[in-house]
């Protein structure tokens, strides 16, 4: 049994960081599913920009887009829905096998909207109306700002992925939005069963400590932080309002690791994937991490339900100068303005691929 199969059986969810019109017509995407135990993918600006921008894969759908008039952001989400759609039916089997639980596929609000809740209700109302599948999350980032977003979108029946959460604190503000959102969904006599993931960010802990800290801790703290939010997941899932919320035929909101590619090439490359084993929780890697775990990964222990010994490891990065909630914060924030750098990029790319293939004719 491959590695990526041994990870699926221990009850994790294996999806893809990753999104390319390549992906889905060379078959590659197919193949993922069907022999690495692949279930599902997220996408990001940066991804959708390096796809358009490294291939000539989606010169002809922007030509002809072009000629209808469309442009800029409106053409970009044309575009994305188009792949989000085509990787959303390969995973619609696992759907309906997983009964609405997984073979989920993600696309991003526009991150300008980060701190504007109405308009990122109204947004990812709209994506999901357009894209018109189940097994697609919008993508909201878990800021102040965003969480009564999330709470609304929930309420209104739309899956999300909440996304750029660092810290336990932000976990379960996150959780906090979606409940309400089920709450009220209860309340008002409608269906509880709206899916929904909690995206913790790991790896940019490591690199935001790689030079500040002894090199006994190196890589380090993005395993103790998601240690800590696994604790707070765990202790929820058990908790006496969630329990009633599934006796209404509510499901809970899942973990999910992400950015889960090793930066330090001193380190493993699969890092986060063996040391973030744990059940009823999603990994999504970029495709490169995902190829490394197939070929030489190996599953040990899954993470422990107490947290184990990560709030000792922790105490010793407060020890070293750290301040954790600062720093998380921080990551927050400085995360949400790289999604917007990204965001321009993308746009920029689709600019002058319009320019280019217009002087092309």
């Amino acid at each position: 049994m491959n590695a990526t199969k041994t990870l699926h059986d221990l009850g994790q969810s294996l999806w893809l960081d990753n999104i390319t019109r390549g992906l889905l017509t060379s078959g590659t995407l197919k193949r993922y599913i069907n022999e690495w135990s692949v279930t599902g993918l997220t996408s990001n600006p940066t991804i959708f920009d390096l796809a358009i921008r490294k291939s000539s894969d989606y010169d002809d759908a922007i030509r002809a887009k072009v000629h209808e008039g469309k442009s800029g952001e409106g053409l970009f989400f044309e575009l994305a829905i188009e792949d989000l759609t085509q990787a959303a039916d390969l995973f619609r089997p696992i759907y309906d096998r997983t009964a609405g639980l997984d073979g989920f596929v993600s696309l991003e609000v526009s991150p300008l909207l980060a701190y504007d809740a109405q308009s990122t209700i109204e947004a990812a109302k709209t994506l999901h109306a357009r894209a018109n599948r189940p097994n697609l999350y919008i993508k909201i980032p878990g800021t102040k700002e965003g969480l009564p977003a999330i709470e609304e979108a929930i309420f209104s029946g739309i899956p999300v992925n909440v996304t750029l959460l660092f810290s336990r604190e932000q976990y379960l503000a996150a959780a906090e939005a979606y409940l309400r959102g089920i709450e009220r969904r209860i309340d008002a006599g409608l269906p509880p069963n709206v899916e929904s993931v909690a995206s913790v960010f790991v790896s940019r802990w490591d690199g935001a400590v790689a030079d500040k800290v002894p090199d006994a801790l190196k890589n380090k703290l993005g395993i103790a932080m998601s240690l800590r939010a696994y604790k707070a997941y765990r202790d929820l899932l058990i908790s006496p309002r969630w329990l009633r919320i599934l006796n209404e035929g509510a499901r809970p909101q899942r973990l999910l690791w992400a950015s889960t590619g090793t930066k330090d090439p001193q380190a493993s490359d699969i890092l986060y994937i063996k040391g973030l084993a744990s059940p009823y929780t999603v990994n999504t890697m970029p495709e490169g991490t995902l190829k490394a775990f197939a070929d030489h990964g190996s599953v040990g222990d899954a993470l422990p339900l107490d947290g184990g010994d990560g709030e000792q490891t922790l105490a010793s990065f407060t020890q070293a100068g750290i301040d954790l909630e600062a720093l998380a914060l921080k990551l927050q924030a400085d995360g949400a303005k790289s999604f917007v750098a990204s965001w321009h990029e993308l746009l920029d790319c689709i600019g002058s691929k319009t320019d280019e293939l217009k002087r092309a004719g």
